[in-house]
């Protein structure tokens, strides 16, 4: 084949298939699902509204930045949506807000250029508790910063930026140990999630219902910044968020969400840029991520409790988006017990010196469920500081019996500057990682060779490693 240079893969063990031969990869990559995109774009229908607007001023807010205009917002929700819909309307100014926000079906909630809203840091603010997931897990706890849940034709649009004002001391040191004091607040002896974290999973392995999984108050489970929860037609444009508690935009067990030209600037722990869970029909196009996890991170719950609701997260479109900071770019994982599946990426630019992996799958036979069908294309890397694609399935060091399968991963015309690896698969013996295809790929300055073990079925076509 031509230019696949073998110093590339000096480090493969247990592969059952490697093939370089034309004819098998060109027959090999007719199975790239393409095609289907149109039909999925289809079905993902951006809500409307009403044109009619309900200014925030009109029901005593004022953004002065100090002024708690929680109750306006509320009541100009409640009016909107009882009037068959329409904007509710942030004008310029500094809207704090002492408590969630919490949207309902037909309104879109608007932030025209210059408008902030800020959110208060006191977690009893989020009281009372409703029914969210931490980490791929249901629980009772504090609302998200915004809330819909079963709403449907629901926005957030404009020009302004959502502040969660997370940091050090401030949701964030509930993380625990976590790349020092300085980063988060938390000292040694300081309160935080780890006992939490283990209970919840313990509740959830015993089968406790949800309802009676109840933390909230005097327990240290931080919250995601916006989360429509079992909602349908939902749309995040233009707007920017900024220091969120924890994972930023959290969709769970929707469908039809459109997120475009979206920013996330935000580097605190977990905070994942957009984490679509048990989802079906999104598109996220034209957005920037900046952030302290991973930027994209599909999921589908975790362990018992993803295996319970069973609902996979199928049929994402990423595209034309720039990540920076984080730990993956596109990532699978690691909480995706239901299920992924049908997921396509392209023409995304990936760059930073604190970019840890451009595609990444994660799991581990904890967690079981599938990861299959991903389809790359037109990717440029910069600079990653370890794999351009890591696919290991021995993530965390945990196992079990409930063996991930993952398979067909499709990456073409895919181009990095600057890595450790090329490729990072590390498949499980007793669940190998089958059928990796790569054409037309160009890994440039790798310092080191790939690594590939219990792999698979492997294709590849005008694959490259120059100096």
């Amino acid at each position: 084949m031509k230019h696949l240079i073998w110093l590339l893969f000096t480090t493969i063990t247990s592969i059952a298939v490697y093939s370089n031969s034309t004819s098998a990869v060109v027959a090999e990559l007719k199975h790239s699902d393409w095609d289907s995109v149109p039909s999925i774009l289809a079905q993902i229908k951006s809500p409307e509204f009403p044109d009619r607007d309900f200014l925030v001023t009109d029901f005593g807010a004022i953004g002065d930045g100090n002024f708690d205009c929680h109750a306006a917002f509320q009541a100009a929700i409640t009016e909107c949506a009882n009037s068959g819909g329409g904007r509710v309307v942030a004008p310029a100014g500094r809207w704090f807000v002492k408590g969630p926000i919490h949207l309902l079906s037909k309104v879109n909630l608007h932030l025209e250029k210059d408008a902030t809203i800020t959110f208060s840091t006191t977690p009893e603010d989020y009281l009372p508790m409703v029914l969210t997931r931490f980490e791929g897990t249901e629980v009772m706890n504090y609302s998200p910063l915004i809330y819909a849940f079963e709403q449907e034709n629901i926005a957030i649009t404009g020009e302004g930026v959502l502040d969660g004002q997370a940091g050090p001391n401030r949701w964030w040191n509930w993380k625990g140990h976590w790349g020092g004091a300085d980063e988060t607040g938390w000292h040694r002896g300081d309160p935080d999630q780890i006992k939490d974290v283990e209970k919840l999973v313990l509740l959830a392995d015993a089968g406790v219902p949800p309802g009676e999984r109840i933390f909230g108050k005097g327990h240290f489970l931080r919250s995601s910044f916006i989360q429509p929860y079992r909602s349908k037609n939902v749309l995040i444009e233009g707007v920017k968020f900024m220091n969120s508690p924890m994972w930023v935009i959290n969709p769970v067990l929707s469908s039809n969400l459109t997120i475009r030209n979206v920013t996330v600037d935000s580097h605190g722990p977990n905070n994942d840029g957009c984490d679509p869970e048990s989802c079906r029909n999104v598109l996220i196009e034209n957005c920037l991520f900046n952030t302290g996890d991973d930027c994209i991170a599909i999921k589908s719950g975790r362990n018992v409790d993803g295996r319970r609701i069973n609902v996979p997260s199928e049929n994402i479109i990423i595209r034309g988006c720039t990540m920076k900071d984080g730990h993956g770019g596109v990532v699978l994982g690691s909480e995706m017990s239901g299920g992924i599946r049908n997921i396509f990426v392209e023409d995304c630019q990936m760059s930073s010196p604190q970019l840890e992996r451009a595609i990444r799958l994660k799991s581990n036979s904890l967690r079981g469920g599938f990861l299959e069908n991903l389809f790359v294309r037109n990717i440029e890397v910069g600079e990653v500081s370890e794999a351009v694609l890591s696919i290991n399935l021995q993530y965390w060091d945990e196992s079990g019996e409930f063996f991930p399968a993952v398979r067909n991963i499709f990456l073409e015309n895919v181009t990095s500057q600057k890595c450790q690896y090329p490729l990072y698969l590390v498949g499980l013996p007793e669940q190998p990682i089958d059928h990796v295809y790569l054409k037309n790929c160009r890994f440039y300055n790798a310092s080191e060779p790939s690594v590939i073990e219990n792999v698979k079925h492997m294709f590849f076509l005008d694959v490259s490693q120059p100096r």
